[in-house]
């Protein structure tokens, strides 16, 4: 299945993204107001992405990886004002310390800490919100809720 190959546009900007990893997955979020025209090439080193926005502005992306991910199990989704790619990592449970493979950042690309999480040194998953769930249900259990209802007036018939 052969994309047709995306060209730069000659006058072009890129979009804003904010970006996470995942143990398995990358997951970036390209910020564009009412995308249209969407064409995204997922390759195992890089991806490029051209669209226009609501003001017919044209929106380019070209971002090589940190490493290599599995374009087969790589998604792109499209919403009102996002575009967003999970990619899935050639090397699953191996921290990405950055998006891209050059070490000069793009002013366009952030870290989207409101989703990140240092999974490295997490040794047991999931443990935190376990133990926020016992917690929850035990102060649940150990309040007074008022006195135990009468069902005496309940019948065995129905």
């Amino acid at each position: 299945m052969n994309k047709p190959k995306i060209d730069r546009p000659e006058e072009s900007q890129p979009a804003r993204a904010l970006w996470f990893d995942r143990k398995k997955y990358v997951t970036i979020n390209f910020m564009v107001q009412r995308p249209k025209d969407v064409q995204v090439d997922i390759q195992p080193d890089k991806m490029i992405l051209c669209c226009k926005n609501d003001t017919d502005d044209v929106i380019y992306n070209e971002l090589h990886f940190y490493d290599k991910v599995l374009i087969n199990d790589s998604r792109e989704r499209v919403y009102d004002r996002t575009i967003n790619l999970l990619l899935r990592k050639g090397k699953p449970d191996y921290a990405w310390p950055q998006l891209q493979k050059d070490l000069a950042k793009p002013i366009w690309i952030a870290v989207d800490f409101d989703n990140w999480r240092d999974w490295e040194h997490e040794e047991n998953d999931g443990k935190e919100e376990y133990d926020r769930y016992m917690d929850m249900i035990k102060e649940m259990s150990d309040t007074n809720k008022g006195q135990i209802p009468d069902m005496g007036d309940l019948s065995d018939s129905d």
